[in-house]
C-alpha cells in the first residue's frame, strides 16, 4: 500500500472494505493520489489546503473529514483550516460554507 494512505483499519467503513476486498483497486488508487501529489511544486501543507479546499466546493462531508484529520495530524492550524471554509463564501455560496465550518469544527472544537 502506498505510504501516504492510512491502514485500511484507520479508514472509514466503506474505504475499509475496498482495501480489503480489492486490495489491487486500492493499491492502485492510492499510487494515483501519492502520483497526483508528487507532480508539482505545491509543499505539503498547501497541497492538504488545496484538497480541503476541493473537498469543501465538492460538498463531501467525509473528505472534508479526511483532510481536516490528515492536516490536523500533519500540525496544520485548525484557524487555517476554518479560513479556508470562509474564502469559499463568495465562490461556492454562504450556506454551503458554513456547513464545511461545522464539517471542520466536528474534529477541531
Amino acid at each position: 500500500m502506498a505510504d501516504n494512505v492510512e491502514n485500511p483499519e484507520e479508514l472509514p467503513s466503506i474505504a475499509s472494505e475496498l482495501a480489503t476486498e480489492h486490495p489491487d483497486v486500492w493499491d492502485a488508487y492510492a499510487d494515483l493520489g501519492e502520483a497526483c501529489s508528487d507532480a508539482g511544486p505545491v509543499d505539503g501543507e498547501t497541497k492538504r489546503l488545496v484538497k480541503l479546499a476541493l473537498a469543501i466546493g465538492a460538498q463531501s462531508e467525509g473528505a472534508v473529514h479526511s483532510h481536516v484529520r490528515r492536516a490536523l495530524d500533519e500540525g496544520v492550524d485548525p484557524d487555517a483550516l476554518r479560513h479556508v471554509a470562509l474564502l469559499g463564501i463568495p465562490t461556492i455560496g454562504f450556506p454551503k460554507s458554513m456547513a464545511a465550518v461545522t464539517w471542520i469544527d466536528d474534529l477541531t472544537e
